[in-house]
């Protein structure tokens, strides 16, 4: 299996030098489409996958998830957390075998959800049903010096429930000065470059495994679309996501660098575990 680069020990000890640099964006792929943000002693962390569940859930199935790398770090050992996301309702991004003992670690944590996802995620962390901050697309929300903007995404369509209230979503977050797009999961949609664009956003999260029904499972942008997303909307790096942790559901993020060199997009390949660091000079 694929090694991170910083694991357990390791990581915690990058999160804690990182402090020395305050003034930076920082930022740590934990997999899938996991990322950790740290600004000015602030942690943001989006939608995290760090347990096996899925592993064991599909084990005895025609549709095993075989991982493909490590665990970068137990949850229960990240204890600075101040908000984390769930995008959607997918274990992937809604992990009760994650999210449950780093709330236990980061007890002050909030948790920004789809607001259409309220019941659906007090159902699976049996939490109380008012707890989470909910959202949908066009609107925002201030908590623990982080400004969350909800935008819609498609996964693979722009599902709303009859309140017209968004089941998938993506997040821009601002943190200081560094205005950040964390896609969720989703495909190019009409109106997506012109949601995005206004944003100005510095750092830019994208799927990469594409769209494949034989894989049974929603899709997601393709390495050449996330290559031209990045470009349109502006984005002055772009990070790929959503592979290289179940082998049926991946792709090669070498296609991601190809076609960003194609499209003169900036990007940045992340290892497991490693940091990329953002400073504020444009």
């Amino acid at each position: 299996m694929i090694k991170p680069l910083q694991q357990d020990n390791e990581l915690l000890a990058d999160i804690e030098l990182a402090k020395n640099e305050p003034g930076n964006l920082h930022v740590w792929w934990l997999g899938q489409s996991g990322f950790l943000l740290q600004y000015n002693g602030i942690h943001l962390l989006f939608d995290p996958y760090l347990s096996d569940s899925l592993s064991v859930k599909y084990a005895q199935t025609d549709k095993p998830h075989t991982r493909m790398s490590e665990r970068v770090i137990d949850p229960a050992r990240l204890t600075m957390i101040d908000v984390v996301t769930s995008s959607h309702n997918h274990t992937d991004h809604l992990d009760a075998d994650t999210l449950l003992p780093l709330f236990a670690a980061s007890p002050g944590a909030q948790f920004v959800i789809p607001e259409a996802n309220r019941a659906f995620v007090s159902d699976r962390l049996k939490c109380a049903v008012n707890w989470p901050i909910g959202l949908t697309a066009g609107q925002s929300v201030t908590i623990a010096g982080v400004t969350l903007h909800g935008v819609p995404a498609a996964h693979n369509e722009l599902a709303v429930n009859d309140k017209g209230e968004n089941l998938y979503m993506g997040f821009v977050a601002e943190l200081g000065p560094y205005k950040v797009y964390h896609s969720g999961d989703t495909l190019w949609y009409d109106g997506i470059v012109d949601t995005l664009a206004p944003f100005g956003v510095d750092l830019a999260f994208l799927p990469i495994n594409g769209n494949k029904p034989e894989r049974r499972v929603a899709g997601n942008l393709n390495p050449d679309e996330a290559a031209l997303l990045g470009r349109c909307i502006g984005a002055r790096l772009v990070i790929p996501h959503h592979y290289d942790l179940f082998a049926f559901n991946t792709a090669n993020p070498a296609d991601f660098t190809a076609a960003c060199h194609r499209e003169g997009t900036p990007n940045r390949v992340m290892q497991l575990g490693g940091r990329v660091v953002v400073s504020g000079e444009r």
